[in-house]
């Protein structure tokens, strides 16, 4: 494990979304919206501490990356 606490926020093939550590067998949470799972994820990752979450759109790819507070960005530009 890297040491790192994330979350991806990604759409399942029966159109809802869910918020998965990545690695997992499940699901933490499955949300009928992207808003709502990443409102969800924030919420996971702010009650363990910190930690990076990712958006990832339908074809698998990066859409969005944040760090919730108080966990370590490694980039020094906001955003």
């Amino acid at each position: 494990m890297s040491g790192t606490n994330k979350r991806v926020v990604q759409q399942r093939p029966d159109g809802k979304h869910e918020v998965r550590t990545p690695g997992a067998a499940r699901a933490s949470a499955v949300t009928r919206t992207q808003a709502e799972g990443i409102d969800r994820a924030r919420d996971i990752l702010q009650n363990d501490g910190g930690g990076e979450l990712q958006v990832r759109g339908r074809d698998g790819t990066i859409r969005k990356q944040d760090t919730i507070a108080p966990g370590n960005d490694p980039r020094g530009s906001r955003g």
